[in-house]
C-alpha cells in the first residue's frame, strides 16, 4: 500500500487475494472433484482488507492455489521447437504455446548447472555457489554445491503446504558419489522435495544412466526397455498420484535431453535421416523465415553470419554431408522424443483434470551446444544407440540459436536465450500471445512465490538467506508492458554481460573489450556500439562490476576460467550446503 493505505495496483491486491487464500485454507472443500471455496465467509475476509471497487479486479484469481510444473530441457536452441521456427516436429510443446504464452526474451545463465542453481533459487548462480560447474574451486561463487544461504522453490513451496517432486538430471552438487550421508546435504530430497527420480550427475547415457537415483540412493536402470526421458516422466505422474491431493503440487521436470551425448531408439532416428542433407544454410534460412512470420524475432535484424569455422554446406562432400545429416537426425530424434514425452505429462494432468489449474513453465538451461567444434563428434558402430558418442558439434549448432550469434558457454544471445511457455488455463485466457518483456531464469522462483501465496523467507533452518533475485512474471502474463527491475547480469568462465532497459554490453574472456548493442534495434549483435558511446559503456560496465562484488562473482578463481576439474567423488568432511 501507499502511505494512504490503498492498494499501489491491481497486482497487489491480486497477491493478497492469493495469500488470504492460504490463510484461509481451511476454507477450501472439494465438491465434484474440485476444491471450491465457501464465499460468503471467505468473501466476507477479503472485503474487511480490499479497498472499494478492487474485488471485481482480482475475482479471476479465486480459487485454490495452482499446480506448478516447471521443466527444464538440457542444450536445446532458441529456435528448435516449432513455435519458435523448427522444423523439427514438436506438436505437444506447440500445442501448449497455442493456449498458453511464448516469451521472445527469456534468458537462461549459459550453462547446465548455473542455470540449476540459478531457477531452483531465485539467485545469480554465484550468489547460490554454483558460479561455474561441481567442482570446488575455493571461492565463495565457486564451491560447486548449493550454499546454507539460499532456499529452493521446493523448499520455500513445501512450507507454504504444497507436496514437492522432481524427475530428471540435478546436477547441483559436488558430491556425485557420496561415501557418507553428510554428503548428500545437496541432493533433492535434502532441498525440499518429498520425492526424487532421476540422474545426480551432469551427463547421462540415456539408455543405461551411470547416477540414476531413486529417492537418496543410487539404483541400477532395468537391462531393457529404459531411456531416460520416458522414465522421467514416468516417475513425475507417478509423484502427482501419490501423496496428499488436498495439497497442490510443485514438480520440478528436468530432462537430460538434448544434451550428448546424443541417443534416441534407432526408429525414431530412421525418421529424420536424409531430412538434413539440405544442410545448415537453407535451414538457418527457412528458420528464421519462420521466426519473422510467427513475430519471435524482429524482421529489421539481420541473422548472424555463419562463422568462419563453419563450412558452406555445399562445400562438403556427399560423405560428409551424410555424416552431418545422420548427427542431426540424432538430434532431431532427440528433441522429439522429448516432446512426446511432454505431450504425456499433459495428458496425464488432464486425465486427473489437473491441467487447468496446473502452471507449466517450459524453458531450456543454455542455448544449442558447439562443444567438439565444427565437426561436432560422431563414435560407434551405430551412431545414436547406447554405445555411441555423438555431439552435434558447433556447424548444426549454428542452426540451434537461430539467428543469434555464440552458443551455450557464452553471454552472446545465442548461449543465454531460451524459449519460455507459459501454460495455466485457469488463469490465461488468450492463449497464442508473445511476450516480449524481458525475463530471467531468477524470475522463476518469484513467480512460483507470488502465484502459490507463499513466502520467500529471511531464514531458513536458522541461516540468513539472500533476498530473491528476480521478479514475478504475473504482471508479464497479464501483458503489462514493463517488468520492474535495475538490470540483469551474466558472468560465466570470463564470459560478461548486463542488460538495462534494451542496452546490452557482453563480453568474450576477462580479457577481451566490451562489446555494446541496442537490442531493440539489433538483437543479433552485428553492430557494436562500443566506440561510438563510450560513456554508456562506462556507466554499465560500473553497473556490472558493483554487481560482481555484490553477487560473489568476485573474488574469481585461480587458474583458468574454463577448466571444470574432476567431479568429486566423495570427502570425509561435510559437504558445504
Amino acid at each position: 500500500t501507499d502511505n494512504c493505505g490503498r492498494f499501489n495496483s491491481i497486482m497487489d491486491a491480486s497477491l493478497l487475494y492469493r495469500r488470504l487464500a492460504v490463510i484461509a485454507n481451511p476454507l477450501w472443500v472439494q465438491h465434484n472433484g474440485r476444491m471450491n471455496v465457501k464465499l460468503p465467509v471467505f468473501t466476507s475476509l477479503v472485503s474487511l482488507l480490499l479497498p472499494l471497487g478492487a474485488h471485481s479486479a482480482v475475482a479471476a484469481t479465486a480459487g485454490p492455489r495452482p499446480n506448478i510444473a516447471v521443466i527444464l530441457v538440457d542444450d536445446m536452441g532458441f529456435s528448435d521447437l516449432g513455435c519458435y521456427g523448427s522444423e523439427i516436429p514438436t506438436p505437444n510443446l506447440d500445442k501448449l504455446a497455442a493456449r498458453g504464452l511464448r516469451f521472445t526474451q527469456f534468458y537462461n545463465t549459459g550453462r547446465c548447472c548455473p542455470t540449476r542453481a540459478s531457477l531452483l533459487t531465485g539467485l545469480y548462480p554465484h550468489q547460490a555457489g554454483v558460479g561455474h560447474m561441481v567442482t570446488d574451486r575455493k571461492q565463495p561463487g565457486y564451491r560447486g554445491n548449493l550454499n546454507d544461504r539460499c532456499v529452493t522453490i521446493a523448499e520455500v513451496l513445501r512450507g507454504a503446504g504444497y507436496r514437492t517432486a522432481m524427475a530428471g538430471k540435478w546436477h547441483v552438487t559436488r558430491y556425485t558419489e557420496p561415501t557418507v550421508e553428510a554428503e548428500k546435504a545437496n541432493w533433492p530430497r535434502q532441498r525440499g522435495f518429498d520425492h526424487y527420480f532421476g540422474v545426480i550427475k551432469g551427463t547421462a547415457n540415456y539408455f543405461r544412466p551411470d547416477s540414476l537415483a531413486r529417492e537418496n540412493e543410487h539404483i541400477q536402470p532395468p537391462p531393457d526397455g529404459f531411456y531416460t526421458t520416458d522414465a522421467f516422466v514416468d516417475n513425475a505422474i507417478k509423484f502427482i498420484d501419490d501423496g496428499d491431493k488436498s495439497k497442490p503440487f510443485f514438480l520440478y521436470l528436468a530432462f537430460n535431453a538434448p544434451h550428448f551425448p546424443l541417443m534416441a531408439p534407432a526408429e525414431e532416428i530412421a525418421k529424420f535421416r536424409g531430412k538434413y542433407r539440405v544442410g545448415w544454410d537453407k535451414l538457418r534460412e527457412r528458420r528464421h523465415a519462420r521466426q519473422i512470420e510467427l513475430g519471435i524475432v524482429d524482421k529489421a535484424w539481420p541473422m548472424a553470419p555463419r562463422p568462419p569455422e563453419v563450412n558452406p554446406w555445399e562445400s562438403l562432400t556427399p560423405a560428409q554431408q551424410d555424416r552431418f545429416d545422420h548427427i542431426m537426425a540424432i538430434y532431431a530424434a532427440v528433441v522429439t522424443r522429448m516432446d512426446a514425452a511432454v505431450g504425456r505429462f499433459v495428458e496425464g494432468l488432464r486425465q486427473r483434470r489437473a491441467l487447468d489449474n496446473t502452471l507449466i513453465l517450459f524453458l531450456s538451461d543454455n542455448g544449442g551446444n558447439a562443444e567438439t567444434g565444427p565437426d561436432g563428434r560422431y563414435v560407434g558402430q551405430n551412431p545414436g544407440s547406447e554405445d555411441s558418442n555423438v555431439f552435434c558439434g558447433q556447424s548444426w549448432a549454428t542452426l540451434l540459436n537461430t539467428p543469434f550469434r555464440r552458443y551455450k558457454h557464452y553471454n552472446h544471445e545465442g548461449g543465454i536465450s531460451t524459449p519460455l511457455i507459459a501454460h495455466w488455463p485457469a488463469r490465461i485466457s488468450s492463449g497464442g500471445q508473445l511476450r516480449a518483456q524481458p525475463g530471467h531464469l531468477v524470475d522463476i522462483m518469484a513467480t512460483c512465490v507470488d502465484v502459490a501465496g507463499a513466502t520467500y523467507p529471511k531464514q531458513f533452518q536458522g541461516k540468513a538467506i539472500q533476498p530473491m533475485e528476480g521478479r514475478s512474471l504475473l504482471p508479464a502474463f497479464e501483458n503489462q508492458l514493463i517488468i520492474q527491475r535495475d538490470a540483469l547480469f551474466w558472468e560465466h568462465e570470463g564470459n560478461a554481460a548486463v542488460r538495462v532497459a534494451d542496452w546490452k554490453l557482453v563480453r568474450m574472456g576477462r580479457n577481451s573489450p566490451w562489446e555494446l548493442y541496442d537490442l531493440k534495434a539489433d538483437r543479433t549483435e552485428q553492430h557494436d556500439l562500443a566506440a561510438a558511446q563510450p560513456e554508456r559503456v562506462k556507466e554499465l560496465a560500473a553497473r556490472w562490476d558493483a554487481w560482481a562484488e555484490r553477487a560473489q562473482v568476485k573474488p574469481y578463481p585461480a587458474g583458468d576460467p574454463a577448466d571444470t576439474g574432476a567431479p568429486k567423488k566423495g570427502k570425509k568432511k561435510r559437504a558445504a550446503k
